[in-house]
């Protein structure tokens, strides 16, 4: 009886080692037809979901409550797996180097409790070569096991987006990779135990690394372009959202908008694959302009907040101004690496102190990451202008009436709209100073 089989027959057990908004799914996923163990060692975050809270929002309560996964961070109880799957961040350093340190120390959590049998398959992003040429020797280290020969080795890269309820892991086409064929039919057949839309079988696990890396450079560059176009079409007084809509008529044309690009990929993965360029003497054109548009966009937001507050004759020093939505992205209460903390840095700089306001942000986590504490969007008054961030739900088509009551009574009203989410006639006729992206 082969792995895949026993792990059918619940004779052997799969572990996810990490347990964020990426490796939490997949373990209660694989929970619903095999014996799962969910590792992680944030002891904090297993005390949430042993009580059966989703701090990722990502399956929600009820399903933490019904899970069959053994949570726990104790990694003694790694022992009893074998099959691995290792999906911890991979975030880059200030200079935009790798930073290899959570899936290294994963590799060794793992290698310590590897047995003969065990196949170890890694889904953090990484650059072509990391889980052969990096991970490989650390599990040998730990184990005193030799990869090939006593287990295997397998990359299958993550394709979760936070706070889509639509592309999820049962929804999306899996990349599998394996060291040997009999590695790839073992990987390919336990996916496709949780994978309704199949697995794509790529030949190597370079190739399946060097995919994972060019998706999110691909994403990252075509939003570059948007937010190029944008600043071009503002300083020609043309509305990019409404040359995007007119050109989006046709059917090949690609539909990507402004914004700022933060998170754990689009704004992380292309330095991977740069860092790896450049080791082999390649210097990067295309995917670093890209990545110096994108991180300048929180400076160009504030830049354009000071611009739009002298237009009102407001003062800018101590002007006060909100911000409407703080996570990374729409609907998800992840703040790690948002770009919003640009715009907040940069009117600091302006010396602007802005009340930010979010009703679905990890509150915790943003006091602890960047010291900031979120304002009741029901306290916010008086303001001189007003920046909708982030494109979350309770902010789709906001009426009038509910931003006005945030201004100062009487006084022109400054409002940024980042990413086009009201209509932008409606509140230029009502008086407003509009800008957005």
């Amino acid at each position: 009886m082969g792995l895949y089989e026993q792990i059918v027959a619940r004779k052997e057990k799969i572990a996810l080692v990490g347990l964020g908004y990426v490796g939490m799914p997949i373990a209660v996923a694989f929970a619903r037809k095999a014996d799962v163990i969910g590792f992680d060692l944030n002891q904090e975050k297993i005390k949430l979901y042993k009580s059966g809270i989703d701090p990722t929002k990502e399956v929600g309560d009820e399903a933490i409550r019904d899970t069959s996964v053994q949570f726990t961070s104790d990694e003694e109880v790694l022992d009893e797996a074998k099959f691995f799957i290792v999906a911890v961040p991979t975030p880059v350093n200030e200079d935009h180097t790798p930073d290899l340190t959570p899936v290294e120390g994963a590799s060794h959590t793992v290698g310590r409790h590897l047995s003969p049998g065990c196949v170890v398959v890694f889904e953090s992003t990484v650059y072509p070569g990391v889980t052969e040429d990096i991970c490989v020797p650390i599990l040998e280290q730990e184990s005193g096991l030799v990869c090939g020969r006593d287990f295997k080795i397998g990359y299958s890269p993550e394709r979760i987006n936070p706070g889509d309820k639509v592309h999820r892991l049962e929804t999306i086409t899996k990349i599998v990779s394996g060291m040997d064929e009999e590695t790839l039919d073992t990987v390919a057949n336990v996916y496709e135990l949780v994978v309704d839309a199949g697995v794509h079988r790529a030949e190597s696990i370079r190739v399946a690394e060097a995919a994972k890396v060019i998706e999110n450079s691909q994403r990252d560059i075509n939003i570059a372009f948007m937010n190029e176009l944008s600043i071009i079409f503002n300083k020609m007084g043309i509305d990019t959202k409404a040359v995007l809509e007119a050109a989006g008529t046709k059917w090949n044309f690609l539909n990507f908008r402004p914004g700022l690009v933060g998170g754990h990929c689009i704004g992380v993965d292309p330095y991977y694959l740069t860092y790896k360029a450049e080791e082999l003497g390649y210097h990067s054109q295309i995917i670093l302009s890209g990545r110096r548009i994108n991180d300048d966009m929180g400076r160009y937001v504030a830049e354009n907040l000071v611009k739009s507050l002298i237009k009102a004759d407001k003062r800018v020093r101590d002007a006060k101004v909100a911000l409407l939505g703080f996570t990374f992205k729409e609907n998800c209460p992840d703040t790690r690496n948002t770009r919003v903390i640009d715009i907040v840095n940069e009117l600091k700089e302006y010396g602007i102190q802005p009340v930010i306001a979010d009703p679905i942000a990890d509150k915790e986590e943003a006091k602890r990451e960047y010291n900031i504490v979120f304002t009741d969007f029901g306290a916010i008054q008086d303001m001189d202008a007003v920046i909708v961030a982030v494109a979350h739900e309770a902010f789709l088509n906001m009426p009038e009436s509910s931003l006005a009551e945030l201004y100062k009574k009487g006084d022109k009203k400054v409002l940024l709209d980042i990413k086009g989410l009201l209509n932008r006639q409606e509140f230029e006729k009502d008086g407003y100073l509009y800008w957005r992206l």
